[in-house]
């Protein structure tokens, strides 16, 4: 099944600004048109055209004076509106009306000289004080016209132009959100970013270690200091865990000792040797959990260490068990170098080596120098290459009835990291295993 990938932050809160943007705005208006028609606060005004239109049926005639010619829209307008008026004035202060004028307009109507716009409203039907004031053109020229023409709505005017303006302003909204909340989010999670390269250099060997809260948002700070708690609980579960382990080793020595002398001055029997190979297992087993504990405290790695001098005396050491179990044993130097290092650790990674060869391999081990690289391989069965690389985790044994405790591996990887080496499992030429230790570059210091 394939993992669904998470959502980006970024998305989601662009995504939420502009709805939550989007729905204020459209609430706003429609509580706004809404105020407006239930309290008819938009109301009716005259329509400007009627200026227009009433100035183009004013013209001049020979004798001088203003004459009012009636055209096919101002019949139109006249139609549709019965109770239209108007009042024209001229430039030279000339005056020609039509239509009955209200009496309240009528001494305005004497001073159109002074004013020559406004908008005149009457909220309450049926709207007979309503009129305009505008400046138009006609035949005759500038005029200043006063009266009352068609009507339309101002609520819906302002419900257009509500609408209208909405749309740069939902515009320009998104616009904002898009490019302002990509940096508000870098900047408000800088600190998780550095959370999270902190908490990606947390492993076994770096305990003690703890995720910083500076520069966090408040809401953030519980969780990283939950995740501190956490490790704080890893690091002293295992620290008893060490401890045990390390107890656990130390007291198991003197009871094997006594036993492999009690084993070694008892007659010569296939049970004895059976027993002094047991007891010989438990001895390696309690001499590499304290290996491992000895691990744990980093000693300096400042001493000079011949890699094809030590891998001979290892070999040495390790001949009259070599020849008891039948295996031949080789050593082939090709041009060992110097690095610096722990010779004990070293030491002990090769001789578990060569016992596993021994135990697990064939007939004939070669053990390789090359340069800062030690192989040890061997003409046995060989490791399937799905094992290859948990045969170095701790406690892990390839056949599950095999001899051992699964330390010996984990012990030399463990070995290897800390000398910033490197240690693989490849398979021989023979169909063998070849276990291929790899060391850094060292300058003593």
């Amino acid at each position: 099944m394939t993992r669904k990938r998470p959502g980006s932050l970024k998305r989601r809160l662009i995504g939420r600004l502009l709805g939550f943007q989007i729905s204020i705005l459209l609430l706003f208006g429609i509580a706004f048109v809404g105020y407006l028609v239930l309290n008819d606060e938009g109301g009716v005004l005259v329509s400007p055209r009627f200026a227009e239109v009433a100035a183009r049926t004013v013209t001049r005639g020979a004798d001088g004076r203003l004459h009012i010619v009636e055209t096919s829209e101002f019949a139109a307008l006249r139609a549709a509106n019965p109770d239209l008026w108007f009042v024209a004035r001229s430039n030279r202060g000339e005056t020609i009306a039509f239509g009955e004028i209200p009496e309240l307009y009528r001494p305005l109507a004497r001073n159109l000289g002074s004013i020559t716009f406004a908008d005149i409203r009457d909220t309450k039907p049926p709207f007979q004080y309503l009129a305009i004031i505008r400046r138009a053109s006609g035949p005759a020229g500038e005029l200043t016209v006063l009266g009352k023409g068609s009507l339309f709505s101002a609520t819906f005017v302002v419900l257009f132009l509500s609408n209208l303006m909405m749309i740069p302003v939902l515009g320009l909204l998104a616009l904002i959100t898009i490019v302002a909340t990509p940096v508000i989010v870098r900047r408000a999670l800088h600190g998780l970013a550095m959370i999270a390269e902190n908490a990606g250099a947390i492993d076994i060997d770096r305990r003690g270690a703890r995720l910083p809260t500076d520069h966090l948002p408040a809401e953030l700070v519980p969780l990283v200091e939950a995740m501190n708690g956490a490790l704080r609980r890893l690091d002293d579960g295992y620290d008893r865990h060490q401890r045990f382990l390390v107890d656990a080793a130390h007291e198991l020595r003197t009871p094997i000792a006594i036993l492999q002398a009690k084993i070694d001055a008892a007659p010569d029997t296939e049970l004895g040797r059976g027993l002094q190979r047991d007891v010989a297992r438990l001895a390696t087993l309690a001499e590499q959990m304290l290996d491992l504990q000895r691990m744990e405290r980093h000693p300096p790695l400042r001493q000079t260490v011949d890699l094809a001098g030590i891998t001979r005396e290892v070999a040495a050491d390790l001949a009259p068990l070599v020849l008891v179990a039948g295996v031949e044993i080789e050593v082939d130097d090709l041009g060992g170098e110097i690095v610096c290092g722990d010779i004990a650790a070293i030491a002990r990674v090769l001789a578990n080596l060569i016992q596993n060869a021994m135990e697990h391999g064939g007939h004939r081990i070669i053990v390789r120098i090359t340069g800062r690289m030690i192989e040890v391989e061997d003409d046995g069965p060989g490791i399937p290459a799905d094992e290859r690389d948990r045969i170095f985790e701790p406690f892990h044994r390839l056949r599950p009835r095999a001899t051992g405790a699964g330390l010996g591996l984990h012990l030399v990887r463990q070995v290897m990291t800390r000398h910033c080496g490197s240690v693989a499992a490849i398979e021989a030429p023979s169909g063998g295993t070849i276990i291929r230790l790899e060391f850094a570059t060292w300058t003593q210091g």
